[in-house]
């Protein structure tokens, strides 16, 4: 087994098998630039940390901003970025930091997006950093929806424990050990009020604390090192907000359109030989979608960052009838490749002929040809 594998953490679920861990690293467009392989234990904090000074060293980059989500870049990443030197960093604040900022006495207010959906703020405990709030109704409304259902699912199956309770569940670890299980699986520990005693399990919601998260539905912040001479505040968002394409990209590395895993290689060169092998056709693959872009259903100019999850009037105008703006009919990426495969050259010969042959070219599919099903 190749060295760089290692048990570790499967987001796959997938317990028990060695793996490895890689890191791909896009330009702001979400162009594949670069990618490092890891072995499978290692931590995506610590991988984060080692790939950037990667990056730095290799390129001879003076100055460099990373764009990663909150969970990459925790205050401890900040710190280290900010011993390395020459280092900047877009994240977004997590929910108690959010919290914290959007108290009675906070800079974060329902205020500042009474006439836009963003604002800039300051804090002194981000010293040197902008921070851009961004409220998002549609996220909002999602967030809402989201908790709601988890409540009602929690509700049903606490529920049930307490009817396990009343039979032949009995005993205040056993009971513990049941409520747990059913809390954790959908994290709503902090909504719940539980009583458990060695006879006795009774629950209720903590109307206090869903009251407090809902207030913060559809608001995130975006710290950033990024001088106001570069890039206005919604640059700023724009910038966090293209780590989707990256998210995208990674998807397609992984499992769509590339299938960099199973891996069936032993030893570490050919690992990493596979890996890049699997970048330069994720490279492939993103200059396709850009340039097919006007063929497909793909959104192609978001004009207001902050609108998540809310396509542009041109995007729903495609998925309405199903046409691109130039009346021609909208295929899916998939379909588009499936027409590309078809199109090879074969070089034939015919018995008792000229030796040469000739090459047999394939008639391209119409532009304005019907979509396949496929």
């Amino acid at each position: 087994m190749t060295a760089k594998a290692a048990r570790g953490y499967s987001r796959d679920g997938k317990k028990g098998l060695p793996q490895i861990e890689y890191g791909l690293l896009t330009d702001p467009a979400g162009r594949p630039v670069a990618v490092r392989v890891f072995p499978g234990n290692t931590a995506d904090p610590t991988a984060f940390t080692t790939i950037v000074q990667a990056v730095k060293d290799t390129f001879s980059l003076k100055d460099m901003v990373m764009v990663a989500d909150r969970g990459m870049i925790t205050s401890a990443r900040v710190q280290e970025l900010r011993d390395l030197g020459g280092l900047g960093w877009v994240t977004a604040l997590r929910a108690s930091p959010l919290a914290a900022l959007a108290a009675d006495n906070g800079p974060l207010q329902m205020t500042l997006f009474d006439q836009a959906n963003l604002a800039e703020i300051t804090h002194p405990d981000y010293p040197g950093e902008r921070l851009v709030a961004c409220r998002n109704p549609a996220l909002a409304d999602e967030q809402a929806r989201k908790r709601l259902a988890l409540l009602e699912a929690t509700d049903v199956q606490l529920t049930k424990v307490v009817a396990a309770n009343a039979g032949r569940l009995a005993g205040a670890g056993k009971i513990g050990v049941r409520v747990g299980k059913v809390i954790g699986r959908n994290k709503m520990a902090k909504h719940y009020i539980l009583d458990i005693t060695d006879d006795r399990f009774a629950f209720s919601r903590n109307a206090e604390a869903i009251a407090a998260e809902a207030a913060l539905d559809g608001l995130y912040v975006i710290r950033n090192t990024i001088g106001p001479e570069q890039m206005n505040p919604a640059q700023v968002v724009a910038t966090y907000e293209s780590l989707a394409r990256v998210e995208r990209d990674f998807r397609s590395l992984k499992a769509i359109d590339v299938d960099l895993r199973p891996i069936h290689h032993y030893t570490e060169t050919r690992v990493r030989a596979h890996v890049f092998i699997c970048m330069l056709a994720a490279y492939l693959t993103w200059h396709l979608r850009q340039a097919w872009a006007p063929l497909t259903l793909a959104e192609e100019n978001r004009p207001d960052p902050v609108a998540r999850g809310q396509r542009s009037q041109g995007a729903d105008g495609k998925a309405a009838t199903k046409t691109t703006t130039d009346d021609l009919p909208a295929r899916s990426f998939t379909t588009l490749l499936g027409h590309l495969a078809t199109l090879t050259r074969n070089h034939l010969r015919v018995a008792g002929h000229d030796e040469s042959g000739f090459d047999l070219l394939p008639i391209p599919t119409p532009p304005n040809a019907e979509p396949s099903s496929s």
